[in-house]
């Protein structure tokens, strides 16, 4: 929250009443004229600014948007800037979507998908597999979505588009299905190192004694 002060209008309207009083009933054709007024003016502007402050009012000042996380890497971080547009693109769209199973199929799909991305920041060793999504699976998902969007708004709809609408609508859950697992499969090197760990450690154990 942010304090911003208003001043009151009051004192200004006190400055022209005192102008106006001044030349019904006073001279105003020589130097001291002008400076009595002037001075008058001020007295008047500064004494009702002290009665009529004004008034304060809290206004809530909007955070600026976080700065996304980059690696270093040149490489990956312009794959997590593709990402992020690819995200914000399906995001659009989903707002002009008006059917509501639909934008909540659309919501797994971006949750998905942005977590694929995310995945490089905590293991850059994905690299390939999420550039692969981003060129070859992604763009056809945007694609179909952009396609949705625009027979959805036809308004004279045959069974051409009707067909194509659902067709569409149906695939969304493979898609989805899709990319769950093309998620999971990021994991799939990290679960072997994990399954290599545990065999060492338990052949330790063992040749100690401890198994």
């Amino acid at each position: 929250m942010r304090e911003i002060k208003k001043k009151s209008i009051v004192p200004v309207y006190g400055v022209a009443a005192s102008w106006a009083l001044y030349c019904v009933f006073l001279p105003l054709y020589k130097t001291w004229h002008f400076i009595a007024l002037a001075c008058i003016s001020a007295l008047a502007y500064v004494g009702l600014s002290a009665l009529f402050p004004g008034k304060s009012e809290f206004v809530e000042v909007p955070e600026a948007p976080a700065e996304p996380e980059r690696t270093g890497d040149d490489a990956i971080d312009a794959l997590l800037a593709e990402g992020e547009k690819a995200v914000a693109e399906m995001r659009k769209l989903q707002a002009s979507i008006t059917d509501e199973t639909v934008r909540g199929k659309l919501d797994g799909i971006i949750d998905v998908t942005d977590k694929i991305f995310k995945d490089l920041l905590d293991d850059p060793a994905d690299y390939k597999l999420v550039k692969r999504f981003a060129e070859y699976y992604l763009p056809t998902t945007i694609k179909l979505l952009h396609a949705y969007d625009r027979f959805g708004k036809t308004e004279e709809q045959g069974e051409n588009i009707s067909g194509t609408i659902e067709r569409i609508d149906a695939a969304l859950d493979s898609i989805l299905a899709s990319y769950r697992k093309y998620f999971d499969s990021l994991f799939e090197n990290q679960a072997i190192d994990i399954e290599t760990d545990i065999r060492v450690l338990e052949s330790l154990l063992n040749d100690k004694g401890f198994g």
